[in-house]
């Protein structure tokens, strides 16, 4: 049984932002915890923004058993909605979607970057004849929450924004801010990770010697 946490305003309903409940969560923690992949210091995500804490999303997809744990809740809770396609992001958000997929016995379908040159000149699409059919009942899944960019990425799409949303799952939420996203969240595990900006950093945070995680270069937003 999933947790309520809060609702997320929306011009359409309330969409619920929930999570696993807390034996499962204590259970999967402790689990993710174990190979390092919670790290503690001064980092500098790949947002741009600084935090205490770290979530090193690979420990978690190089374990294929562990994905599949921390993957099995979100399955579990969309599962009644009958999703017939499951989207994921490059890179991690492709292997949880895998994962889910698996799960679910249906079908995956990528959103890779495309273009040339640096970060700022790439933008996310279908790549390799990928296809979202209008009106599909599509689950879109991540790994780590943060703060949303890569899920708007994803959903900016014309093929997503066309197809059926029945919600959105992610192993981790992280983000300390509400989110307005179009769709009821999920994740299996939760995470309390305040994050500051580069002219917001508290005093004890730059005592700490600063190392930068992520290779998700920031891509301004007008």
């Amino acid at each position: 049984m999933a947790t309520v946490v809060s609702p997320t305003a929306n011009t359409h309903r309330p969409y619920a932002t929930e999570q696993a409940d807390p034996s499962t969560q204590a259970r999967l923690k402790a689990e993710i915890e174990r190979d390092d992949a919670v790290l503690h210091g001064h980092f500098k995500l790949a947002s741009g923004l600084h935090s205490d804490i770290y979530i090193e999303k690979f420990r978690i997809l190089e374990r294929p058993v562990l994905l599949d744990e921390v993957c099995e809740p979100i399955s579990k809770h969309f599962g009644s909605r009958k999703p017939e396609l499951v989207v994921g992001p490059s890179t991690g958000g492709m292997m949880v979607a895998l994962t889910v997929a698996r799960q679910l016995g249906i079908d995956v379908v990528y959103v890779e970057w495309e273009g040339e040159g640096g970060v700022q000149k790439r933008r996310r699409a279908l790549r390799r004849d990928g296809q979202i059919p209008a009106g599909k009942r599509i689950l879109l899944v991540d790994d780590v929450l943060t703060t949303g960019d890569s899920l708007r990425d994803v959903l900016a799409l014309k093929e997503v924004s066309n197809a059926n949303l029945i919600g959105i799952g992610v192993l981790i939420n992280r983000c300390d801010r509400p989110l307005d996203l179009p769709s009821d969240l999920f994740a299996s595990c939760r995470y309390e990770a305040k994050t500051y900006r580069e002219e917001d950093l508290p005093d004890w945070l730059v005592r700490i010697p600063l190392t930068t995680r992520g290779s998700r270069a920031r891509i301004p937003r007008k």
